[in-house]
């Protein structure tokens, strides 16, 4: 792939270093650029995080000494063999944080999107969550890293019984048993919770929602919550997981967004030019923080490349760049 540099600089201006901004690197497409072009590309837009959702593995060496900070996940099927047993945590940390040595480690995501009442395939995992990261916890611990990188596991949206508004957010009561033991984890460690944050897929899914208050761009209040005014429906989302926190004692715990975006194709409300609004929208805004909540938040968007590979067409379309490391639309981290 021959990346054009100076189309590329004149789409894609320079992160804030301040805004804490970064980008999922899925990996499910066939005709993606090279490791080292990717990382290439992610120095070249001085993007200061990555997230991935496996070992690195290729990537181990084009990220060494690049300072660029590094979410990695540990893979959902992973969790029974890593929560049953410490050596196996202990083999999972060698082989996937010491044998990658001067990368810059900070989050490790242990599982994603895990639910009891989920029906993407993750439910069978979640007994494991909790035990995993202890494991996962303990073994860093031992190489004398446990401060250094945090350890996590991705929550989406639907751990919630209600988030309306979102005073009102409250976590499922019937997930009590699973949430209970991760938030412990959490307070115990300092660690931040992940939180897979789509206003897409809230609008997509309900025809009470505006497209102007998904995309940032309502001119005014749409709703009022109390002292909280909000005009754009991230902020309401998360203030709604934050209210959820504090009904359970955790109100201290920090959010990491560690996946929103907007799609380009493939379903209800997907264009190039909303994927555009909504992801500049996004960049400024997180700097601000919420009404609840003011101040940066560390955001991943998600993704870095189109995965061609994925179905339905939907979950195909979500880069900020199309697979072959073409830039798809601008974007202004400025």
């Amino acid at each position: 792939m021959v990346i054009t540099v100076l189309v590329l600089g004149l789409l894609f201006s320079s992160l804030d270093t301040t805004a804490a901004i970064g980008t999922c690197l899925g990996l499910n497409a066939n005709n993606l650029p090279s490791y080292q072009q990717m990382v290439a590309q992610y120095k070249q837009y001085n993007i200061q995080n990555l997230r991935t959702y496996n070992y690195l593995g290729g990537l181990c060496q084009p990220l060494a000494g690049s300072n660029i900070g590094v979410m990695v996940g540990v893979a959902n099927p992973d969790l029974p063999g890593i929560a049953q047993s410490q050596d196996t945590a202990n083999a999972w940390v060698q082989n996937n944080i010491i044998n990658c040595p001067n990368v810059n480690f900070k989050y490790i995501a242990v599982g994603n999107e895990i639910r009891p009442t989920n029906n993407n395939g993750a439910a069978q995992y979640s007994q494991y969550v909790g035990p995993a990261l202890w494991n996962i916890h303990n073994a860093l611990n031992q190489r004398g890293l446990g401060n250094q990188i945090k350890v996590s596991t991705a929550w989406e949206m639907g751990m919630l019984s209600n988030s309306n508004p979102p005073s009102a957010g409250q976590l499922d009561p019937q997930l009590s048993s699973y949430y209970t033991p991760i938030i412990q984890f959490l307070q115990q460690t300092n660690s931040p919770l992940l939180l897979n944050c789509y206003p897409y897929f809230s609008y997509k899914y309900s025809d009470q929602i505006s497209l102007p208050y998904a995309l940032f761009t309502s001119p005014g209040t749409v709703v009022q919550d109390g002292q909280y005014g909000y005009q754009n429906l991230f902020d309401a989302m998360m203030d709604a997981f934050y209210s959820a926190l504090e009904k359970v004692g955790a109100g201290s715990i920090n959010i990491v967004v560690s996946e929103s975006g907007w799609p380009t194709a493939g379903d209800k409300g997907t264009s190039i030019d909303n994927a555009r609004t909504c992801n500049n929208n996004l960049i400024q805004h997180v700097k601000k923080g919420t009404p609840k909540r003011p101040g940066n938040i560390e955001t991943y968007i998600f993704d870095m490349y189109d995965e061609n590979l994925k179905s339905p067409a939907l979950e195909q379309n979500w880069g900020l760049f199309y697979s072959n490391g073409a830039p798809k639309y601008p974007v202004n981290f400025n």
